[in-house]
């Protein structure tokens, strides 16, 4: 299994995920020819692309898919909460509603040779989803856009060999930053975004001897630092309640605007 962050941030996110034979995006929030350009630099296209997971109907998540589905024609799997939704976006623009699979929660589908999970997450959203991929005895899970984790959450995501996970916010940044306190309270409230610390404590809680790539993703632009991102969390996994430091596991931080390093599972 491979994977790719094509793009990843409040701005904007796509995530890249295949097999020899497979291959699919979840979620397609950058314009069709961001999502081209990065698919091109792992030697791919999207005529290569089988399906289109999506998490849910936000903006950042779906600004690609009218002109991505117009032009190419690709499934798009999601729940049935997020499709009723999108069909009152005004920018998405016509699709066909053929090419719309309705996805339940907690019951997995197939494309080809991949399984996937759809996990129920909290968040602003209709009826938002995170993903656990399966390719063989391989798993890879991606969870933003959630306002807290439980214990539901961690079951799924026990035994990935992999992980991307939210990193949206540090908590003081958020407070003393330039957003209005209506969007600070909703980033903090249980429908909203994971912080660093969080992120550190439900990674911490899914570590095991044989994980062997770990992603934060979903950084926040106005509230977030890459390199705090990444010190917060190697923090928590080092101080946390596990038997582990953070030097036992490659963590790596998504690129926003730009394709980052592929993984290899």
């Amino acid at each position: 299994m491979r994977v790719c962050s094509i793009a990843s941030g409040s701005s904007g996110n796509c995530i890249y995920v295949g097999s020899d034979t497979t291959h699919v995006l979840v979620d397609v929030g950058v314009s069709c020819k961001r999502t081209e350009l990065g698919l091109n630099s792992i030697d791919l296209s999207m005529t290569d692309i089988d399906a289109i997971l999506l998490t849910h109907e936000h903006a950042d998540h779906i600004a690609g898919l009218g002109v991505i589905s117009r032009k190419y024609g690709i499934p798009i799997y999601a729940t049935g909460g997020t499709i009723e939704a999108l069909w009152e976006t005004r920018n998405l623009g016509e699709v066909d509603s053929s090419l719309f699979n309705e996805i339940t929660p907690d019951m997995p589908f197939t494309v080809k040779d991949l399984k996937m999970y759809p996990i129920k997450i909290s968040h602003d959203a209709a009826e938002p989803v995170g993903y656990k991929i399966n390719y063989g005895k391989t798993n890879f899970g991606i969870v933003t856009d959630l306002g807290f984790y439980n214990d539901y959450i961690v079951e799924y995501l026990k035994g990935v060999d992999g992980v991307l996970l939210e990193a949206n916010h540090d908590v003081n940044m958020l407070q003393v930053g330039p957003y209005p306190y209506y969007l600070k309270q909703r980033i903090l409230s249980d429908k909203g975004h994971l912080s660093n610390e969080n992120c550190g404590r439900l990674l911490s809680r899914i570590l095991h001897d044989d994980m062997k790539h770990i992603v934060l993703g979903h950084l926040s632009h106005e509230n977030n630092l890459p390199e705090l991102a990444y010190e917060t969390v190697r923090v928590e996994v080092t101080l946390g309640d596990n038997p582990y430091k953070a030097d036992d596991f490659p963590i790596m931080v998504a690129k926003r605007g730009e394709p980052s390093q592929v993984i290899n599972l």
